[in-house]
């Protein structure tokens, strides 16, 4: 017997898949982004190595908004 809550089976509640926005790939790309500026500002290459910072820099603040929302949701 499935018991019915608010029109969604119990099966369907425990078989649900928890909404996610992909957050940690930008997480990730931020990971690698500041590595390579690391990598650059070692071999002297400075302004690839602040490109790579700014990147890393955006991917990081997305993450955090996404975080943000997927934690009130």
């Amino acid at each position: 017997m499935i018991v019915d809550v608010g029109g969604v089976g119990m099966y369907e509640l425990a078989t649900a898949v928890p909404l996610q926005l992909g957050g940690v790939d930008f997480l990730y790309w931020a990971v690698i982004f500041m590595v390579l500026a690391l990598v650059a500002a070692a071999v002297g290459a400075g302004g690839v190595a602040g490109v790579s910072m700014e990147i890393a820099r955006i991917f990081v603040l997305i993450f955090i908004v996404l975080a943000v929302i997927a934690l009130l949701l």
